[in-house]
């Protein structure tokens, strides 16, 4: 199989243009077109349907499109490991984040990254409902919480502690709960992914809290939203500290039984599928955030 067609349609399928793709290639129009056909021949199927006004994924180069950045992936590699590959890592690398830790977090690095690395385009996708990465063609993900899923391959990037905290106004008003169980007494705003809060504090004493049983009147599925409405004065809620750093620093929230924190081991995660090559665009990712996470505050000052 002709992997430069595989690469070539692996490009167009991210550029949706055929030209575009093919130009980066070193391939005229009419040759990236004679090669995709080439390629769509061999398979027996057609990748890419052609308008004269857009590209789009056939439904069979959908279920293609994983397979095929994977030879390309293992065609880089093993060109790497002969000494014959780019020396500088190159290419769009797809990754999905959690939105909440990408906006304060990834977001702000990008900048260097991109300066440190001209060659290489990210595409990020954010969403703190998690993506199928094999699916989703993604190169990497990050994901925040016990990771279960054995078919991933995983670098920790940091801890996860999630403490509870609420707003100066809403404790004013409500009182300050004493113990564990005096939340059941509280508005709890909830979050989908964590029905119950194992707590536990520094004596090791535990205590499981199920926001059902509680006053909870709000539930969220993405973790922004469950600070600003704790910020908001909504009430009392489990949050990252890395997420409510800031905000505690400057007494916007504060922290609810400060001796307690949620007891599952959680920790923020670099992920990428077990079937996929480690590629060099990759590798520097990783690598950089491993380098520049800790800088920030909540982890250089050892909050965790």
């Amino acid at each position: 199989m002709d992997t430069d067609g595989i690469r070539l349609f692996v490009l167009s399928a991210d550029k949706l243009n055929i030209s575009a793709a093919g130009r980066e290639l070193g391939m005229a129009p009419a040759m990236a077109s004679a090669k995709l056909a080439k390629l769509e021949k061999l398979l027996g199927s057609e990748l890419l349907h052609r308008s004269t006004r857009k590209v789009s994924l056939s439904i069979e180069g959908e279920e293609f499109l994983p397979f095929a950045r994977e030879i390309v992936a293992q065609e880089e590699a093993a060109l790497d490991a002969m000494g014959h590959g780019r020396s500088e890592p190159s290419g769009t690398l797809r990754f999905a984040a959690s939105s909440t830790f990408a906006q304060l977090y990834i977001m702000p690095l990008l900048p260097k990254f991109l300066a440190r690395f001209p060659a290489i385009n990210v595409d990020l996708r954010l969403s703190d409902t998690q993506f199928n990465l094999i699916e989703g063609s993604f190169d990497l993900a990050l994901r925040n919480g016990s990771l279960a899923d054995s078919s991933l391959k995983a670098r920790k990037l940091s801890d996860d502690l999630r403490v509870l905290c609420a707003s100066p106004s809403y404790l004013l008003a409500e009182g300050t709960p004493q113990k564990p169980a005096d939340i059941a007494a509280h508005r709890v705003i909830g979050f989908q992914k964590l029905p119950q809060w194992p707590l536990v504090n520094s004596t090791g004493e535990s205590f499981l809290f199920v926001s059902e049983k509680s006053q909870c009147r709000i539930v969220v599925d993405d973790g922004y939203s469950q600070k600003l409405a704790t910020m908001a004065g909504g009430g009392i809620a489990i949050n990252s500290l890395w997420s409510v750093y800031d905000e505690l620093q400057r007494g916007e929230l504060v922290r609810v039984l400060p001796d307690w924190s949620v007891d599952d081991n959680a920790a923020v995660w670099l992920v990428y599928p077990k079937t996929n090559v480690l590629t060099k665009k990759v590798r520097v990712l990783i690598d950089f955030l491993l380098e520049e996470i800790h800088q920030f505050p909540v982890w250089k000052d050892n909050a965790l």
